[in-house]
């Protein structure tokens, strides 16, 4: 008995020696590839900021939450639902799930699965055959030796069953492959929150562009009724032509049409942003800011194109994605060497039940087994090619990353100052602009001028302001652009 512990003692101070001696691989050493853009943004006068805005804010926009970054009330209590209920998000999370729950089951494969078994096996042979399997006498082992033809036979022990030792890190290659992709899963759905984040902003201001056009609209289709009103009167007074009465009509018309036109996209925004949020709008949301008052933070400093590294979700992820490639390598090339498994079982075992535990009863199993490749018809030599070629693949697609990541910062930045330069000169126009028209209706209503120079002044006013409403829209979406371009909006605070 105590040599038979001594001899499982001995196993398993030998598979414990193995184990620490299995923890090398053959996967090549990591190396990340140089980023393909420069070392700067581009030198133009197109990236100058707008007066006013350089140098005002201390932090990056990766130390910038959206909360901090949207602080519109409103528009925070509609990313907040969009975080939660949106089914893009959603999927992300359980991607999440999933390939941690992929990490854990490869990762069981580098320790032995030990079991408890008892069994009891029966079987029965004709007498004919167990005379035969017995050299012609009768009863042999079989139940105690009175000629029966069943035999019996119970086993109750601890063990485990094809344990690979991990010589040549090929377990170990697979599980750093499985825990490399759980994490660009975990930054694939930094990435997707970033991007709903943004798309929910644009979306709201999208809808409150279009609110604040059809609020124009509304007050422009007033004033020219008001107009079409005045010109009927002085038609019917002998004072205007046809032709100016008509050309009010059409001003009339216009304005109509262009209502129209908002009403539908007003509602038409409502409706995208019902299916960003994945839920209907709630009836207590804050109260809603004009398109004037929406405050973001309009000085997100740049930095470096080589921070994005360090930033962007999207090439994290694509980073983790080569690195597994890079892994899976070390498990191709595992497949030429030798492979060994083990199966062992200590316990006890017996003829009958009731012997299980007496004395003597000791039983252990122990099966080494080696498993050397010598002819795989080139599967394992097309494996390692195959290897090779996803890896130079997702090599291609962390560049990709790198450089749709610059382009992005690079328009954004660019935007930043021109669209600013342009809202002050859009706003001079509509000042002049109004001014065409006051003037235009005055010599209209003393008879100096016909009404086609007033129908014109009020069109050049009315286009003036839709321009100006547009191009403020294009700001604010260039920065929420610009803040998702580099990298900010994933701190803790976007979890919430």
């Amino acid at each position: 008995m105590m040599h038979n512990r001594s001899a499982a003692g001995a196993l398993c101070s030998a598979l414990a020696a193995l184990g620490v001696m299995s923890g090398c691989t053959l996967a090549p050493t990591y190396q990340r590839p140089a980023a393909p853009v420069t070392r700067q943004w581009p030198d133009d006068p197109a990236f100058e900021p707008a007066q006013g805005t350089a140098g005002t804010a201390a932090a990056t926009a990766a130390d910038i939450g959206w909360r901090d970054f949207f602080t519109d009330l409103r528009l925070q209590k509609l990313i907040e639902i969009a975080l939660a209920h949106n089914p893009d998000a959603r999927l992300a999370a359980l991607n999440i799930i999933a390939a941690r729950a992929q990490y854990q089951i490869q990762r069981a494969d580098l320790f032995p699965t030990i079991s408890a078994t008892a069994l009891e096996e029966v079987e029965k042979y004709p007498p004919a055959v167990l005379g035969i399997a017995t050299g012609g006498a009768t009863g042999g082992s079989a139940a105690a030796g009175s000629g029966s033809s069943v035999f019996r036979y119970f086993d109750v022990g601890v063990g485990f069953t094809s344990y690979e030792l991990d010589l040549f890190g090929r377990v170990r290659s697979l599980d750093r492959q499985r825990l490399e992709q759980y994490f660009g899963y975990v930054e694939t759905r930094r990435s997707t929150q970033i991007s709903l984040i943004a798309e929910v902003a644009n979306a709201y201001l999208t809808l409150l562009a279009d609110q604040t056009l059809l609020k124009l609209t509304t007050n422009t289709l007033d004033s020219q009724r008001g107009s079409l009103e005045l010109t009927k009167m002085s038609f019917d007074g002998g004072v205007a032509t046809a032709l100016d009465y008509h050309q009010a009509e059409t001003s009339v018309a216009t304005a109509r049409a262009n209502l129209e036109q908002y009403t539908r996209q007003v509602a038409q925004d409502q409706n995208a942003l019902v299916l960003l949020l994945g839920a209907p709008l709630p009836d207590d949301l804050p109260a809603a800011s004009g398109l004037d008052e929406e405050r973001l933070l309009a000085d997100l400093p740049a930095g470096l194109p080589s921070d994005l590294l360090a930033r962007r979700p999207d090439i994290l992820a694509a980073e983790h994605n080569l690195i597994a490639a890079n892994a899976n390598i070390g498990a191709a090339r595992a497949a030429f060497f030798p492979s060994v498994t083990l199966t062992g079982n200590f316990g006890t075992a017996s003829t009958e039940l009731s012997g299980l535990f007496s004395h003597g009863s000791t039983a252990w199993t122990f099966s080494p087994q080696i498993n050397l490749p010598l002819f795989a018809a080139g599967a394992n030599v097309a494996s390692l090619k195959l290897a090779n070629v996803q890896k130079k693949e997702y090599v291609v697609q962390y560049e990709q990353s790198i450089q749709t990541a610059f382009r992005e910062v690079a328009d954004a930045l660019a935007g930043r100052g021109t669209l600013e330069r342009q809202i002050a000169a859009e706003r001079q126009l509509v000042d002049a602009t109004g001014e065409s028209y006051r003037l235009s209706d005055l010599r209209f209503r003393n008879g100096v001028d016909n009404y086609l120079a007033v129908l014109d002044a009020q069109r050049s006013l009315y286009g003036a302001q839709q321009t100006l409403i547009s191009v403020k829209l294009a700001r604010l979406q260039n920065l929420v652009t610009l803040y998702k371009a580099l990298g900010g909006g994933w701190t803790e605070r976007t979890a919430q």
